[in-house]
């Protein structure tokens, strides 16, 4: 399970977070987001025939300014969303033009609540708020002077019907007031729109920002595990040269034989650090990290005993979890460890690396006996090799202790709790139990 998590955060989604919102939205929506067009047509026909009434009365009594200018109305809503106040500004007033040209039109207020809903998605919701108070105060202007005195005026019985309602001026301020609270409900309905998609641009802007800052911390982690491989190679071949150059004159043999591992170590840390590089420039983390295959472990440590460690490998108990991230660690600290031993380590006779695995822990020890030359803060290296290997028994939950062994020497010991819903672990062979040299 932590194997298929590994490699599926390794991995770049395949869906964007534009595409998942996307996904959430109705067919007809996302549709109508799709062509833009057929939605601005749509709210031109919608308004006209809203209008329909309007315009029909105005043809009736022969006010064909009003009709010209529903007409343009609906022109300018067919802009809205590429010059939203704009529209606005010109929907109002044409609006009002046709109010004072033809005072039996009562105003068409639908044009005006589309134009501010638009401008209210675009711009912030105080400025909307503040333009709607001045727009609602010429419109109540507009009203008062060129409609309402010729309201009903003709109509005794219906005068009189206003009269019993309340009065002129109550039916005034009900018409006043249902006027300024449309216009804010559809100010506050583009406001609600606007903070919606303020928030998705948020959560869009914070996804990319997020998946930006996991590449880069994956290419860092490749970066550190090439620099462990490097390193460990470049102890190596460091080692491999001077045991060359001791032994060519009395075994030409033994000599040739580890000249042949000095190649090979210097190819494969060329090949990595090629990788490294390519980490670093492309940001291909899934197919470059490395990962210990089957065997590695015992590769790695015979590499080490051929550039002149002592070394003696035991392992008991179980094998350890089939948990890549795990099994790494467990390599990365062996190798550190016994890198550090070839960097600082002198006259050593006994190199040691112990695993011991039991009720679902293994125990690392790695212990030499020789004496150090100055410092394990001295390297060669970044310094981070103690602290990169703590960090990783931290990630597992364990601890690790290096240091000056009671009895001399140096001791790498660490403690690494098994992963939760690890598979379960089997017995080891009989002949991994003890291997020296």
């Amino acid at each position: 399970m932590n194997k298929i998590r590994t490699q599926e955060a390794s991995e770049v989604p395949g869906a964007s977070f534009a595409e998942l919102s996307e996904s959430r939205i109705g067919p007809y929506r996302r549709f109508l987001r799709r062509h833009p067009l057929l939605l601005d047509l749509g709210v031109v026909a919608g308004f006209l025939l809203a209008s329909s009434f309007e315009l029909v009365a105005a043809a009736e009594r022969g006010a064909w300014s009003a009709v010209v200018l529903i007409g343009l109305l609906g022109a300018a809503l067919f802009l809205r969303r590429r010059f939203p106040l704009s529209v606005l500004v010109a929907v109002f007033v044409i609006d009002a033009v046709a109010t004072v040209f033809d005072p039996a039109y009562s105003g068409n207020n639908i044009g005006l609540w589309i134009a501010l809903y638009t401008a209210a998605t675009k711009y912030a919701a105080r400025r909307m708020f503040i333009m709607t108070v001045l727009i609602s105060a010429v419109q109540t202007l507009v009203f008062a002077v060129f409609v309402f005195p010729t309201l009903l005026a003709d109509s005794a019985a219906e005068l009189r019907s206003i009269t019993e309602f309340g009065g002129r001026n109550v039916v005034f301020l009900i018409a006043v007031g249902l006027t300024m609270l449309m216009n804010i409900v559809a100010v506050g309905i583009g406001a609600a729109i606007r903070n919606n998609r303020l928030h998705d641009a948020e959560l869009a802007n914070w996804a990319a920002r997020a998946q930006m800052l996991a590449q880069a911390g994956e290419r860092n982690r490749i970066a550190r595990e090439m620099h462990d491989v490097v390193a460990h190679s470049l102890s190596v071949m460091i080692a491999l040269s001077d045991g060359a150059a001791v032994v060519i004159k009395r075994d030409p043999e033994r000599a040739g034989q580890v000249l042949r591992e000095l190649s090979s170590t210097g190819r494969g840390a060329l090949a990595d650090m090629r990788r490294v590089i390519g980490v670093l420039r492309a940001g291909d983390a899934g197919l470059r990290s490395p990962q210990p295959a089957a065997g590695s472990l015992q590769d790695m440590l015979e590499g080490f005993r051929v550039a002149g460690l002592p070394l003696t490998f035991t392992q008991t108990g179980p094998q350890l979890p089939e948990d890549t991230t795990f099994q790494l660690t467990v390599y990365r600290i062996v190798q550190e460890s016994l890198t550090n031993v070839l960097r600082y380590s002198r006259s050593a006779t006994r190199v040691g690396v112990e695993i011991e695995v039991d009720d679902g822990t293994a125990r690392l020890r790695i212990t030499d006996n020789g004496a150090q030359a100055g410092t394990r803060n001295e390297t060669i290296g970044s310094g981070q090799g103690v602290r990169g290997m703590a960090e990783r028994a931290a990630l597992f939950g364990g601890s690790l202790y290096a240091g000056p062994g009671p009895h001399g020497g140096w001791i790498v010991h660490a403690i690494l709790p098994f992963p939760e819903h690890s598979p379960g672990t089997t017995p080891a062979p009989p002949n991994e139990g003890s291997h020296e040299v």
